[in-house]
């Protein structure tokens, strides 16, 4: 059911200068009470990510553009209760670094009180080929003394769109979209090259790399893979391709230190010629995972959530199906609720769309438009969402002039 928000929800839009949407008069007794999140950042942020360490903090990444027209890679902590515990710190400043609207730099904390972060870098004099770059830090990310190159075919190919997830308690996990049989053909059709594939691999606290594999041959060029770990085994999601220009979402789970044969979430069908540049999200809690995706099957956009077990996925859900569905989504999973975020467009203005699910998916609690957009096409990104089972907390991607910034919203349950 569509909810109203609470008084709280019109204070955030009004004070981010975003006009809320119209709502029902009185708020449902379930009904979230949503406040804004200050970030850390300045204008010039992008492509943030969002999550919670295993203390329960929360750490946010983000690219700054800066005026010389290169980037840096920053992050910042964040109590349990949102109160920022640090400056932002830099985990790269190098001119190599390539920034794309789409491609998410990644950070992540191991139980061994590690962070790691993951970002591309350009190689090759052309300026269309990048690596994935890993680096882990020991001292809360005030350095980062080492880094290596995830894929070390050498090939002057695309590299990217990874997800990392934590192998125990002090190593990392890494997949990454693979253009090295693309012969620098990637994000589009193979013209006469070979296809994108998705590869894993593990690395250890010294950042020597173990178990790498192959685990799809044909995968699509731009659209974000996902991650979550469930009762101790790593799964990952992507965006098949067949031969048939067939682009569904699948999942592989890992068992015994093999990948498993990738299975689709559900057969949507979707034909289409060219990535649509929109990957799932997973989340897990419990031996549950959840997924999110978009699809564009029939000429009709829409986003559809499933539940899972690990091994198998329940029916499929459609959150929302129409043309102005634009997708991006984003997932959490708690106890007590299942969360979907999404963005939209309708008369030529963007927002961000947030529902709230039974953790069976069987009731649909709650929906809100957080807020309503100035940016327009590819500048409003990707938005990020994690949740403690007694908040949720929500940043994403706006305009402001002719610059980017990342605004936040900290989302409580009455």
């Amino acid at each position: 059911m569509r909810a109203a928000l609470a008084i709280a929800a019109c204070l955030v839009l009004a004070a981010c200068g975003q006009r809320p949407a119209q709502q029902d008069s009185q708020p449902a007794a379930d009904a979230t009470r949503i406040t804004t999140w200050l970030l850390p950042t300045q204008p010039g942020a992008t492509s943030p990510d969002l999550r919670l360490d295993p203390d329960g903090r929360l750490l946010l990444s983000w690219l700054q553009a800066d005026d010389n027209g290169t980037h840096r890679f920053l992050f910042a902590a964040a109590d349990a209760n949102g109160r920022w515990q640090h400056a932002p710190r830099v985990i790269v400043d190098d001119r190599p670094l390539f920034a794309n609207w789409a491609d998410t730099p990644h950070i992540k904390a191991t139980a061994d009180g590690a962070l790691w972060a993951q970002w591309l870098q350009r190689t090759g004099s052309g300026g269309g080929a990048y690596d994935v770059v890993l680096a882990r830090s020991t001292d809360g990310g005030r350095s980062w003394p080492a880094s290596i190159k995830v894929n070390d075919d050498g090939t002057e190919t695309e590299h990217g769109f990874a997800t990392m997830w934590a192998e125990g308690d002090d190593r990392i996990g890494i997949a990454w979209l693979d253009g090295r049989h693309t012969s620098g053909h990637g994000h589009g059709d193979h013209h006469g090259g070979g296809a994108m594939t998705l590869r894993s691999a593990t690395f250890d606290v010294a950042l020597s790399r173990h178990d790498e594999s192959e685990l799809d041959a044909s995968t699509c060029d731009c659209c974000q893979t996902a991650s979550a770990v469930v009762e101790g085994a790593p799964m990952l999601a992507w965006r098949d391709r067949t031969d048939e220009e067939i682009r569904d979402i699948v999942v592989a789970r890992r068992v015994n230190g093999t990948w498993q044969k990738e299975d689709p979430v559900h057969v949507d069908g979707w034909h289409i010629a060219g990535c649509p540049v929109n990957g799932p999200a997973m989340a897990a809690h419990d031996g549950r995972v959840l997924i999110a995706w978009y699809t564009g099957v029939n000429d009709m956009p829409s986003v559809r959530i499933a539940m899972g077990d690990g091994k198998t996925f329940d029916a499929m859900h459609e959150v929302e199906t129409g043309p102005a569905v634009l997708g991006r989504v984003a997932v959490a999973l708690d106890t007590r609720q299942a969360w979907v975020a999404w963005l939209r467009e309708e008369t030529g203005r963007q927002s961000v769309m947030l529902a709230r699910y039974t953790p069976d998916l069987s009731r649909e609690i709650e929906r809100i438009e957080v807020a309503r957009l100035q940016a327009r096409g590819r500048a409003s990104g990707f938005p990020k969402l994690v949740s403690d089972g007694s908040t949720a907390w929500l940043v994403w991607t706006d305009v402001e002039g002719d610059k980017t910034l990342l605004r936040g919203a900290h989302i409580r349950m009455n």
